[in-house]
């Protein structure tokens, strides 16, 4: 088994890469593990336009390769490898992947978490292209368009509202006529002018046009197996997000849904294990919190690593 390191950092994307660049200015050492998404959810991702310091914007993956070029510049090591088990019951903590078994004193979990979809095989291709799994993210490329968004839940209503904000018309597509939102986010949308409404309907294709991007949709009534065809400028998923938080399952606290519990900052309930990003965040989900929750994470560990003398 290899030497013990003073801090592994599960996961790349915002993240990640931030924390490393901070423990590694602190002189950690820090080894990063990217797993099999190197750069996390902005990789497949086109135009950001909402994080400080890009004044034109910049395409999701070169956005992470800066941030993984500066982690490096201060001495991050980076392995393409994923942590498939881990044991945090004793310290220094033990990480598994296929290739090799390693002990760390400390470690930030900043997995992520992956937006569900509907699994249409035109859904990754269009990604960026017209298809979208955030409104938040994405809502401003659509001004003055035509978009659909699917779902029938919280997010689904808020994020419908907020696309009002650009485009000229948002459709609500929902395979029933009953709604998971709670009933003033779903009111708030009703009555909203700008939304409209395709109920008991799911979505059966989506459809390209000449230039590789959404041109339509295609959808199937579940009352009848009737199929139409919709023209629309945007798709926006909304139907969840699930935490990539699998393998600390019944190892770190956790809520129902798999988002890791913190307190104090980015502390988890194991004692020298830190989380950051969308894998502790259900509510901003934004490329600058999870950055911002990176630079916690390290913070934290640092201070944690020099009270407990392993740094």
């Amino acid at each position: 088994m290899s030497k013990v390191r003073d801090l592994v950092i599960i996961g790349s994307g915002p993240a990640g890469y931030t924390a490393a660049i901070y423990a590694a200015r602190a002189n950690l050492s820090p080894l990063l593990f990217e797993g099999m998404q190197p750069g996390g959810q902005l990789t497949i991702t086109t135009d950001v336009e909402n994080y400080p310091g890009y004044r034109d914007g910049v395409l999701g993956p070169k956005m992470m390769e800066d941030f993984k070029a500066q982690a490096e510049r201060f001495g991050t090591e980076i392995k393409f490898e994923q942590i498939i088990s881990v044991d945090f019951s004793k310290r220094p903590f033990t990480l598994n992947t296929d290739f090799e078994t390693l002990q760390a004193n400390a470690v930030i979990v900043a997995t992520g978490a992956s937006a569900k979809l509907l699994g249409l095989e035109n859904e990754s291709k269009l990604m960026g292209h017209g298809v979208s799994a955030c409104a938040t993210c994405d809502g401003a490329f659509y001004k003055n368009k035509s978009v659909m968004i699917v779902g029938g839940g919280d997010t689904a209503m808020e994020e419908a509202t907020f696309l009002t904000r650009h485009a000229a018309k948002v459709t609500v597509v929902h395979r029933r006529e009953t709604f998971r939102a709670s009933k003033i986010m779903y009111e708030r949308a009703k009555a909203n002018p700008k939304i409209a409404w395709l109920l008991n309907r799911d979505v059966h294709d989506i459809v390209a046009g000449e230039k590789g991007k959404l041109r339509a949709v295609v959808l199937r009534d579940t009352r009848n197996d009737s199929i139409s065809e919709v023209a629309t400028d945007g798709l926006f998923i909304a139907i969840g997000h699930q935490p990539n938080s699998g393998i600390f399952k019944g190892i770190l606290d956790m809520d129902d849904v798999g988002y890791l519990k913190i307190h104090n900052g980015s502390y988890t309930s194991v004692e020298g294990v830190f989380a950051a990003g969308d894998v502790a965040d259900k509510v901003y989900r934004q490329a600058v919190t999870a950055a911002g929750m990176g630079c916690m994470a390290a913070i934290d560990a640092e201070r944690w690593l020099e009270r407990h003398g392993a740094h």
